[in-house]
């Protein structure tokens, strides 16, 4: 009997010989048998029906998502599973995003490609980049890939974490550092603490002019009152991801003033799958010589 049964989105993922490798080829999730597996991978983007199919894996020990967020999957732990997330998978990706839209949005490349549909030249003078004080609140792997982007360019980076670890600035003190800051961007996990962190409150704190750029989870954001402060023209902001989501044709966030909007695509670029495949297969070669996983959120 395979000491682990293995279930991914690949049909030619490298496994330990004594593991078990299923995927949709040989064991689709819809209809198929999916008690034997212990080790499952959901297929990426694939949201809350992924995560339901949990429910029938009885023998399940380790959930592998390959995102960085986990917030979505805490409810799918029960006693037996370990939880790891897809740390290290989205770094670049999601780190380029970010850069992209702060650019975007300063530079106006919104007002360009609307203007262009209409064949129509504008010459406008725009922000630039440079110059700026930039606060990233979250600095784990994607926020300090995001730092070491930014560092081509003159700008003053100012990195927040709950901690305050390796010099960095707790956010706790992130309310005295807001009314200087000219860019604000967030990569931290959704947890109890940082849902709406950017309420009402803390967004008027906001200097004028400044941009807030989103590419963590929509719900850090509190929406009603960015739509609000976007509307006065006072702030700006760029985001990969809104709450709720995905976000309704009729909802007053899509016609906001000064407001750029990616469809949650900062990690789903052509560099996930080798890089998605490369954590996988160590983590299995980890479990296959008794080593610790990497990437634990939760050890049940």
């Amino acid at each position: 009997m395979s000491e682990h049964v293995v279930w991914t989105q690949w049909d030619d993922l490298n496994v330990p010989s004594k593991f078990k490798r299923l995927s949709p080829a040989t064991t689709p999730v819809e209809g198929g048998d999916l008690s034997e597996i212990t080790f499952y991978v959901p297929w990426y983007m694939g949201g809350r029906p992924a995560l339901e199919l949990t429910k029938q894996m009885p023998n399940l020990k380790v959930l592998q998502v390959p995102n960085a967020g986990y917030d979505d999957a805490i409810e799918y732990i029960r006693p037996g599973i370990t939880l790891c997330n897809g740390k290290t998978i989205h770094d670049d990706s999601t780190a380029e995003l970010a850069v992209g839209l702060t650019i975007a949005s300063l530079r106006g490349f919104p007002d360009f490609v609307r203007n262009q549909d209409k064949s129509e030249w504008v010459h406008v003078k725009n922000k630039s980049i440079n110059d700026r004080k930039i606060g990233i609140i979250g600095f784990g792997s994607i926020g300090s890939t995001i730092a070491k982007m930014l560092a081509g360019f003159s700008v003053e980076i100012i990195p927040f974490t709950q901690s305050g670890r390796d010099n960095t600035t707790v956010i706790s003190d992130l309310d005295k550092h807001l009314p200087l800051l000219d860019v604000v961007i967030l990569i931290l996990p959704l947890t109890k603490e940082s849902k709406h962190l950017f309420d009402a409150k803390r967004l008027a704190l906001m200097k004028d002019g400044a941009l807030l750029v989103n590419v963590a989870r929509g719900p850090i954001v509190e929406t009603d009152a960015l739509v609000k402060e976007l509307n006065s023209g006072r702030i700006t902001a760029a985001l990969d991801v809104t709450d709720p989501e995905p976000l309704p044709k009729d909802h007053p966030l899509w016609r906001a003033k000064g407001v750029l909007i990616s469809p949650h695509v900062g990690g789903n670029t052509t560099a996930f799958e080798s890089r998605a495949r490369r954590l996988i297969e160590s983590q299995l070669n980890l479990l296959a010589s008794g080593k610790a996983l990497e990437n634990i959120i939760i050890e049940k």
